[in-house]
């Protein structure tokens, strides 16, 4: 006991010791990044019948000789609704997304030998004209092997059943009938190539294709042979290839998943899910499809160098499988895209950015199963395709979805910036995946100029505080040391903070927060918004210069040549205001987090205007369609300040907010309870079986085994209104759920602790004349399945549960907001 007390005596003291001395400060060296190169990439036709050209270089696009850094998301034309396909895609522009990726899943089209369906939501045709007519380019993913969770990969039964041919080879046989796909495909797509002054931009051959380079290299030659002339062909850049391909043939994409359904085990987070929270150089993510290709060292090809570091698997969020299923948080999708676009990424492409439904089959269902002969590894639901994605099955907007916009926002005002800076890391990193004391950070420079990266979450684990925080970067003789004291990073944060901008005669030396977006004058006057960095003080740091006057909301300090902007509150007017001796102003504006979130940019009024709003917006033909988001005041905010302000006709009052001006809107979202009644106790708790494979995993309820489900029927309020598109949430607690309309089965879901929706304006009709009844299964204790903590049930006595909370109606409106030209801000 004396030793003991001693111990703490002499501990005391050094502990207060040390709380005294400030850290030193974290450091790294910005490299002089190295010309790009081009010259050697074999594309297809780059010019637009109107002169515009698409190229590519080792770093980025380049749309017209300048660098190009589109946002890329899927969504499948073939999962979703015809009729839905345009809004759908408007929001997914909403959101930031200039190119619409789309699997053709060859089952869905040829699912019987001869027989070819291009008609109704498997229409491609009607999908790329609609995604032409709202503004986004397009890159057909043309197979023949997709994926995606489709019966075979996509594969069609008739194909994967010719046991005399050598599937995904050279094999005459199966290119002859691939080739019979391309020139579909080319058919579909006939006079909307970029060529043509349509929106394909390019398309990807296969996918995740471990074999010989010379097969990728032969669909890229039948797709040009049947007229498929791009500018850009693309593969997915893992897993490697047996054979090298030659250089500027096909550009390697990439991608990375805060988890995923596909691996064996039944725990969290399992073999490299933690590499995609740490900073990195590297482009390759070894855990992506672990169940086909085994787990292997995340190694680059040996020219990745020499391609631009573009991506088209960034997990928007996550399917769930029988035996995985995966509870997504908003801040795995930022965290996962940011630690890319910190890497170097000069495309942030999303799997999947928009959820879906899988179609009807001819002959069989149509989604991925452990009891079909090829791509037999996971049992999937039947019928969702949610993906838990940034919009959802029914086009529901999920948090992700604003994050996401957010860091769009940021990578479209610097694009140009962004392009000439390359990765630098910092000279002390995290030793690995139980090293969460280090810092994670990294900074894209052009060895002046540039951001730091921060990041302090790693999905399944909290992060303590890092304390003493302090950056100096170095080039050359100069280093830039920011901020001006140590801070404290809070566990959870991730942010981007600049150093020195340029900012059109103003030089931001450093912030504490993160600059998102601005809004340009036409004198060359700018307001720029940045987002605060949660639990972390703002601190601007401007060169004093000549000609240049300075104003602040908060404390302005001179130093050494520089001024010291604190005890900025985040708010809606100016933080910092600065004005040049040529009269062109710079206004700061330090958004807080909620606000940051509920920012929105597009054309209104005759211009660009900033909106900031709860609500989910659309912009089209100079309005902006607004829709009521659940739980949230339909306010919306406009800057710059329109002269007027109007919905259907009718002017609105317009009060002050800061520099915006602020609108209170008509629309409402409502949500009521929906009757239910138990018509069906459960029965025992099936025995769940393990599929008879190789690398087996449970598997999913049979048809007969839903004989034992309990059964609630749901009973509708006679007046619903269809045009505010209702929407059905069933709260509940199971195995596995199904939702039956009648003997239809209209949507399903394995449970993971969130509720299940239906998109009930989808069914109107039916509905009048069918029943509405939802099965669930009852789940045990010891399923063989991963399921998150946080969602499993108390499991009373040991007994399973099959439980239906509640059921409610969700009914949200949309108006239209126009707005007359306003005077220029001061």
């Amino acid at each position: 006991m004396l030793r003991s007390l001693v111990a703490l005596r002499v501990w005391i003291p050094l502990c207060l010791a040390l709380t005294t001395v400030a850290a030193a400060p974290l450091t790294l060296t910005l490299p002089e990044p190295k010309p790009a190169e081009s010259g050697y990439f074999k594309m297809g036709a780059a010019r637009s019948p109107d002169g515009h050209i698409l190229a590519v270089d080792s770093r980025t696009l380049r749309r017209d000789g300048r660098a190009w850094l589109p946002v890329m998301g899927e969504m499948h034309y073939s999962r979703y609704p015809a009729a839905e396909w345009r809004e759908e895609l408007l929001k997914m522009k909403a959101g930031g997304v200039d190119i619409v990726a789309t699997y053709v899943f060859w089952i869905h089209h040829e699912e019987v030998e001869g027989t070819w369906d291009w008609s109704g939501a498997r229409d491609l045709r009607r999908f790329v004209e609609t995604a032409r007519d709202v503004g986004l380019d397009v890159i057909v993913r043309c197979g023949p092997w997709c994926h995606g969770e489709v019966r075979n990969g996509g594969l069609p039964e008739w194909v994967v059943a010719r046991t005399d041919w050598k599937l995904r080879s050279l094999d005459p046989a199966f290119l002859a009938a691939t080739r019979q796909l391309y020139a579909q495909i080319a058919a579909q797509v006939r006079g909307l190539l970029w060529k043509d002054g349509g929106p394909v931009v390019g398309i990807q051959v296969d996918n995740e294709y471990p074999g010989p380079a010379e097969y990728l290299l032969e669909l890229k030659r039948m797709a040009r042979a049947e007229g498929l002339d791009v500018p850009l062909y693309t593969r997915t850049g893992w897993p490697a290839l047996t054979t090298p391909m030659p250089l500027g043939e096909i550009v390697p994409l990439y991608g990375v998943y805060a988890e995923g359904f596909w691996d064996r085990q039944t725990t969290s987070m399992p073999g490299r899910y933690w590499a995609g929270f740490h900073f990195s150089a590297l482009r390759t993510d070894a855990a992506i499809a672990t169940e086909m290709l085994g787990n292997r060292a995340a190694k680059d090809d040996v020219d990745a160098a020499k391609y631009p570091y573009l991506t088209c698997e960034i997990g928007g969020g996550m399917m769930n499988s029988y035996h995985r299923r995966i509870l997504i948080d908003p801040c795995d999708i930022e965290v996962t895209t940011l630690i890319k676009v910190a890497g170097g990424s000069t495309l942030p492409g999303y799997y999947m950015y928009h959820g879906g439904t899988n179609p009807e089959g001819v002959r069989t269902t149509l989604m991925e199963a452990q009891d079909t002969r090829m791509t037999n590894y996971n049992d999937l639901p039947v019928k969702t395709y949610d993906f838990q994605a940034p919009l959802g099955e029914y086009g529901e907007v999920r948090p992700q979805y604003h994050r996401l916009r957010r860091l769009h926002l940021f990578l479209r005002e610097f694009e140009q910036e962004l392009a000439a800076m390359t990765v630098a890391l910092p000279d002390v990193r995290p030793a690995g995946r139980d090293d969460v004391t280090t810092l994670r950070w990294a900074a894209r420079s052009d060895g002046r100029r540039g951001f730091v990266f921060v990041n302090n979450y790693e999905r399944g684990r909290v992060l303590a505080p890092k304390a003493g925080v302090q950056f100096a970067l170095r080039h050359g003789e100069e280093t830039v040391t920011f901020p001006t004291q140590p801070v404290t990073i809070p566990s959870g944060v991730s942010a981007w903070w600049p150093f020195n901008l340029n900012l059109g005669g103003v030089t931001l030396v450093s912030a504490t927060a993160q600059p998102f977006s601005r809004v340009v004058e036409p004198d060359g006057s700018e307001t720029l918004f940045f987002a605060e960095t949660p639990g972390v003080a703002a601190e601007f740091v401007f060169k004093e210069e000549s000609g240049v006057e300075l104003t602040t909301s908060g404390r302005l300090e001179r130093t050494e040549g520089r001024w010291v902007v604190r005890d900025v509150a985040p708010g809606r007017g100016w933080a910092v205001r600065a004005v040049t001796n040529t009269g062109r102003v710079l206004r700061c504006v330090l958004l807080s987090e909620a606000d940051s979130l509920a920012f929105w940019k597009g054309p209104l009024g005759g211009r660009e205007r900033a909106l900031l709003t709860r609500a989910t917006v659309v912009f089209e033909h100079d309005t902006a369609q607004v829709t009521a988001a659940e739980g949230a005041d339909q306010e919306v905010a406009v800057y710059p300040v329109p002269a007027e302000m109007r919905v259907v006709g009718a002017a609105l009052s317009v009060s002050s907010a800061g520099l915006f001006g602020r609108v209170q809107l008509p629309v409402t979202a409502t949500v009521r309870p929906v009757a239910f009644e138990r018509v069906r106790e459960a029965g025992p708790a099936r025995a769940i079986k393990v599929a008879p494979t190789k690398q087996g995993v449970a598997m999913q309820p049979t048809e007969a085994e839903f004989a034992a489900a309990a059964v609630w029927r749901v009973t509708l309020p006679e007046a619903i209104d269809w045009a505010r598109r209702p929407l059905l949430r069933f709260n509940y607690v199971g195995d596995v759920a199904r939702v039956k309309l009648g003997d239809t089965l209209v949507t399903d879901d394995f449970y993971n602790g969130r509720p299940r929706n239906l998109g009930l304006w989808r069914h109107a009709a039916a509905l009048r004349q069918g029943e509405l009844r939802l099965e669930v299964l009852p789940l045990v204790k010891d399923a063989p399945i991963f399921l998150a903590e946080a969602a499993r049930p108390a499991f009373a006595d040991g007994a399973p549960v099959a439980e239906l909370k509640s059921v409610e109606l969700i009914e949200t409106g949309t108006c239209t907001l126009s707005a007359a030209a306003g005077p220029q801000p001061k």
